[in-house]
């Protein structure tokens, strides 16, 4: 009588990768800390930040985390984080990154990448001749409405794209203060960079390399030092053309997206609800609520010749939004050997834009782009 064969052991999951985020304003605690915190593989081992009531509030929603003062404390320590989130004002940015890559260890950056497109670029080749993985935070690619507007687009159900607006508009008449509305070139502050950093790559995404770009920024409100209230229009290679509004002196909201095409049009208003949840304290995963849903009274509208605001067009229902698809990502990379989910060539290619833009305001005229990747016609029909 054979004996019956054990069963295979199974394989053991692989180790946590431990992150150490630097920075705990907006950024690190209303994004990172909570969706990395989400991300089956990584755990939250270690936020650098000197300010007391920050480490308070780190140490309170995370227990079991340490606190480290500065970034060069935390990149000293061995073993080394597994993997380095840098989400602290935008002017440190290139120089953590380079500490890190220079070190070997991976790193998430929070969008914008860097100041201009060649520093981006330099990001991109040290990472390239480290091994090292790169990333930049781009969540916005993973908003509710840009995941419908893309499964429209991929089903042809607008025809061929022509123009394509999207805003991301505020009501804030009164300063906040902070780095980002500092004037200072040092803090790349304003929303063109900001605000302007997402809209810029969601419009390169759908619609492919910019080859010309005009812009109007304007510093609205008293006692302003960046700008505050800014447009962009860019031209594709494939023709499409690009509206894209940033502001913080809209009284009145804009629809978030509105896209006209050859057969139909796609109109959204309403952000995202994501960040909503976030700055609440909800988390992904609650088993008593789906992440990222919203009600159907905000879902957008296709159809055609009729405002959706007089009932035109038909309904479509919002895709939920998937913030927590972006570190599932990084950490497949981390593990498995991936693709990065937002490469720094990308972000690139958007500080090409927006370097443009900016230069496009201060002379008044339009700037033609230089496409270094090949171009190839996206067909919406």
């Amino acid at each position: 009588m054979n004996a019956t064969a054990p069963a295979p052991s199974p394989t053991p999951s692989p180790a946590p990768l431990r992150v150490g985020l630097v920075g705990y304003g907006l950024a690190g605690s209303v994004f990172h800390a909570p969706l990395v915190s989400a991300t089956e593989g990584l755990v939250l081992d270690t936020v650098v930040t000197s300010d007391p009531g920050r480490a308070a509030q780190a140490r309170e929603a995370y227990p079991d985390v340490r606190i480290a003062a500065t970034a060069d404390e935390l990149l000293a320590r061995s073993p080394a984080p597994d993997l380095l989130v840098v989400a602290s004002p935008n002017k440190t940015h290139v120089p953590l990154a380079t500490a890190a890559l220079t070190a070997g260890i991976p790193v998430v950056v929070d969008k914008p990448l860097a100041a201009t497109a060649a520093e981006a670029r330099e990001l991109a080749a040290l990472a390239e001749r480290t091994g090292t993985f790169l990333s930049v935070f781009q969540n916005r690619r993973w908003d509710n409405d840009f995941l419908t507007l893309s499964r429209l687009l991929a089903d042809g159900e607008l025809g061929e794209v022509q123009r394509f607006e999207s805003r991301f508009e505020r009501w804030r008449p009164q300063l906040k203060g902070g780095w980002r509305e500092s004037g200072a070139p040092e803090e790349i502050g304003g929303l063109l960079y900001d605000l302007g950093s997402h809209v810029v790559d969601q419009a390169l995404v759908l619609f492919g390399p910019a080859v010309r770009v005009y812009a109007e920024t304007d510093v609205r409100r008293p006692g302003a030092e960046a700008d505050d209230d800014t447009f962009i229009a860019l031209t594709h290679a494939n023709g499409v053309r690009s509206h894209l509004y940033v502001s913080a002196t809209t009284a009145q909201l804009g629809p978030r997206f509105r896209v006209l095409g050859s057969r139909a049009g796609y109109v959204k208003y309403g952000l995202d609800p994501q960040e909503g949840a976030l700055r609440e304290g909800l988390r992904p995963g609650d088993p008593e609520r789906t992440w990222g849903e919203e009600p159907e009274h905000l879902w957008g509208r296709l159809g055609s010749g009729e405002s959706p605001l007089t009932g035109g067009g038909t309904p479509v229902r919002t895709a939920p939004g998937d913030y927590p698809a972006y570190y599932a990502a990084v950490a497949a990379a981390l593990h498995d050997g991936g693709p990065a989910p937002v490469t720094a060539l990308e972000a690139a290619h958007c500080l090409d834009v927006l370097e443009a833009a900016r230069k496009s305001s201060r002379d008044g005229c339009a700037v033609e782009v230089e496409v270094e990747v090949e171009v190839k016609a996206r067909s919406r029909s």
